[in-house]
């Protein structure tokens, strides 16, 4: 087989593999255990500057243990983005994590 048809045909399995990932299915099995209750709640205060909105703290799975990440004012990447919270899912015997992102 010639080189650059094989090279073709692996740079086109490699950007496929990549945008199905990309697309939304995602997320990784975690744990047997579900993520514990929110860790904090408490005054969100005011955002620091036009544009920004509020993001709220969630469960990471870091390091084989679920690890707390505090909410925080953002800037959304375009005008009329919304954030989808990240969440942890029934998968088999256990947790898959969907992680956080802009739709």
């Amino acid at each position: 087989m010639n080189r650059k048809l094989l090279l073709l045909t692996f740079v086109l399995l490699v950007a496929g593999t990549l945008a199905a990932c990309a697309a939304g299915g995602g997320g990784y099995y975690v744990a047997r255990t579900p993520p514990p209750p929110p860790a904090a709640y408490g005054v969100v205060g005011m955002a620091p500057g036009p544009g920004y909105v509020w993001v709220n703290g969630y469960w990471d799975w870091r390091g084989g243990n679920y690890f707390w990440v505090r909410g925080s004012w953002v800037r959304p990447p375009r005008r009329g983005a919304v954030w989808i919270a990240p969440a942890y899912r029934p998968y088999r015997n256990g947790y898959r994590y969907q992680a956080g992102r802009w739709r």
